[in-house]
């Protein structure tokens, strides 16, 4: 994609407002926790302290809003927490510009690096570093600094306190990630009646699974409806799959077939009811219809084999699932003792607090302390810049340098695409709010108490818009800026022209740095690519291996091989969608090879699953031959990854010596043999995505 093009799109998307569902009652308790904040700072200390203690406020209420499983309250006051660090330290250094400036790059960096921890902790780390920029002009004395630095806290533990006295749909997140992945599972099963290899997205099921885990205060009150339900639509999934594929169920016309299409559009029913029931804390209403067809004689005499046990073990399932989705009143660490004192095995998926989440923060930013590192050219390119902005700012004739450096750090991001559409949105937000808010701070003169009511409506708009697009939420963060400030009798001399220039040199400072020192994702494709494959191929050599040695359905390292597959798979499809938009050149991988590449390494995972969804009992007779096959399997995915790195391609000998052993005595299981043929027949295709790429190159 050309530089042109590529500006283009990233701006289109950075401009475009997406429709989501909007949410007044946690804005309006935004802005009331910001509204007492603020109320109650200038009748005792001033404008000036309730200033510092509205940002406080304001940033602890974002940070409720970000995509996190933590709970909201720690959130608000390690937001508030942190931001009051980050405004004491800053102004003790304020007076020293060298000083300063090396606290900037230094706060700036690490900021960057918290981005190796998650998107929550860099946008918080972020927001603190561009208020901190501003809020450092306020103090006047050590004394007063801590001071603010005190009610900045206060502000996150107000928000904090309103989040546990005015909850608003408890549990909200958890229940919608639940129920967003019984929903896929039943739009997979109908798409199933249509398409029997259809494709299934598993990232529903991946945030479901991170939303599972839980600290042991959120153990004890959990509700029963949210623990077991996750791991049964995993299980699902795969006996959906074998159901409906002709290559080991049912043939694709006939009677059986469509005694399967209706089992298939029972379960989606049913998956559908599930998923509403928990997303709305309601029992499960189902229709009768549904539960007919899942109880048909006809499923029993019409299938037989594999088919029929794959029926009969999904309406065991769904019965499971029904269950489960019942709203009860007993909680769940009620229930999860319970289970684990009879297993003897963890009952939940733990996380961490934030006190043990330091060591493992640690250890992943000190994991990116490697060149080739995005999250670490990240960091250096967000501290030069800001440094940068800093010095340019204070150097232009414009005054309240700040807003050059705020703009770059509040815009910048490890990838090329965010950035830029950010930069864009930003400059366009910020335009229209700084000239409207300008406007009537230097038109009408408000008072100190209605700037602090209009930047409270300013928040509230923020809150409210914050998920529908980052340019319409620009418009009211830059009019609560500058009210804000107009309120403390900061910057009042500064022009609309002043503060849109100085935005503008921050937002090109943050283009400009990406062009000089990139991190482009499109020369890594190959590397992603090769990452999926020795994943998924482990997860081949793992499942055919119970074959061999029958363990159980259950076995952990058939499930861990499956997690790393599906994150390997997921971190592929996010670098080709950030490389979409880089104006770079493919590099060894055209698009349609990136296409033709994805649809094999997704076929051969699915062929996994349907081995996998008739995994022997505990007990059964084992397979010999699957010992043979999972050892060539492992050779050929680590030596094919192997290949892929190094622009080779890729041979599969060793599977293929296999499957011409097995043709003139198969073993013993009719889904081996069918399987192998069907895994090399993928990773055939692997093969000709990737010779055809290198052709047109």
């Amino acid at each position: 994609m050309s530089w042109l093009r590529a500006l283009k799109e990233t701006a289109r998307s950075g401009l475009t407002v997406e429709r989501r569902r909007l949410e007044p009652a946690i804005a309006a308790r935004g802005a009331l926790g910001l509204a007492l904040v603020v109320g109650f700072s200038l009748a005792l200390f001033g404008p000036a302290v309730a200033a510092s203690s509205a940002f406080g406020a304001f940033q602890a209420a974002i940070a409720t809003f970000q995509r996190s499983w933590r709970p909201r309250p720690t959130l608000a006051l390690a937001s508030g927490a942190s931001l009051a660090v980050s405004t004491f330290l800053g102004y003790l250094t304020a007076a020293h510009t060298v000083l300063f400036l090396a606290l900037l790059v230094l706060w700036t960096f690490l900021s960057g690096l918290a981005w190796a921890a998650g998107p929550t902790a860099g946008i918080i780390a972020s927001s603190n570093v561009a208020i901190m920029l501003v809020t450092v002009t306020l103090p006047t004395s050590v004394a007063t600094a801590a001071g603010h630095a005190a009610v900045i806290f206060a502000g996150g533990v107000v928000q904090a306190a309103l989040v546990v006295l005015l909850p608003v749909r408890r549990w909200g997140a958890q229940r919608d990630a639940l129920a967003d992945a019984l929903a896929a599972e039943a739009d997979y099963a109908r798409r199933l009646r249509h398409d029997p290899v259809a494709p299934f997205d598993p990232v529903p099921l991946m945030t479901a699974r991170n939303a599972a885990a839980v600290t042991p205060r959120q153990a004890r009150t959990r509700p029963a409806e949210l623990y077991g339900a996750r791991g049964l639509a995993e299980r699902i999934r795969p006996v959906l799959a074998s159901l409906a594929d002709p290559a080991v169920g049912v043939p694709e016309e006939g009677p059986a077939r469509a005694r399967v299409r209706e089992v298939l559009g029972a379960a989606g029913e049913v998956l559908d009811a599930a998923a509403h029931a928990i997303r709305h804390g309601e029992p499960v209403v189902l229709r009768p219809p549904a539960q007919a067809a899942l109880r048909n004689p006809d499923t029993v005499t019409i299938l037989r084999g594999p088919p029929r046990r794959a029926a009969l073990r999904l309406v065991a399932l769904l019965d499971d699932v029904v269950e489960t989705a019942e709203p009860r009143t007993e909680t769940a660490g009620t229930k999860e003792t319970a289970g684990a004192a009879g297993t003897g095995r963890r009952a939940h998926r733990t996380r961490p607090t934030l006190i043990g989440l330091a060591p493992v923060v640690l250890a992943k930013a000190r994991a990116e302390l490697r060149p080739d590192s995005p999250i670490l050219r990240h960091a250096v390119r967000v501290s030069a810049v800001a440094a940068a902005g800093y010095l340019l700012g204070g150097w232009l004739p414009f005054g309240h340098g700040y807003w050059a450096p705020m703009a770059s750090v509040m815009v910048m991001r490890p990838d090329f695409s965010q950035t830029y559409a950010r930069a864009v949105a930003r400059f366009g937000g910020t335009l229209v709010g700084v000239a409207l808010a300008t406007a009537v701070v230097q038109s009408a003169h408000p008072g100190t108490y209605l700037s602090a009511a209009l930047a409270v409506l300013c928040a509230f708009g923020m809150y409210l818009l914050m998920r529908t697009g980052y340019a319409a939420a620009q418009v009211f963060v830059s009019a609560y800026v500058v009210f804000l400030l107009g309120m403390a009798g900061a910057g009042l001399g500064q022009t609309v022209r002043d503060r849109v220039l100085l935005t503008l040199v921050g937002g090109l400072l943050a283009m400009l740095s990406y062009a000089v020192y990139p991190a482009w994702e499109t020369p890594r494709l190959r590397g992603r690519l090769a990452d999926w494959l020795a994943s998924v191929g482990a997860y081949a050599a793992v499942v055919t291996a119970r074959y061999a040695d029958p363990a159980g359905p259950a076995s952990p390292d058939v499930r861990e091989a499956l997690l790393r597959t599906r994150a390997a798979r997921v971190a592929w499809q996010e670098a080709v969608a950030r490389a979409t938009h880089e104006p770079v050149r493919h590099r060894g991988l055209s698009h349609a090879a990136v296409e033709q590449a994805e649809h094999a390494l997704a076929e051969f995972g699915r062929v996994v699953m349907l081995l996998e969804a008739h995994l022997p009992e505990h007990g059964a007779p084992p397979v010999p031959a699957a010992a043979t096959l999972a050892e060539s399997l492992h050779r050929s995915a680590e030596r094919g990854a192997k290949d892929v790195r190094e622009r080779r391609e890729p041979r599969w000998d060793d599977l293929r010596e296999t499957v011409a052993a097995w043709s003139a005595a198969p073993p013993d299981h009719f889904l081996l043999d069918k399987g192998a043929v069907l895994l090399l027949g993928c990773l055939e295709e692997l093969t000709t995505a990737l010779a055809e790429s290198r052709r047109r190159r």
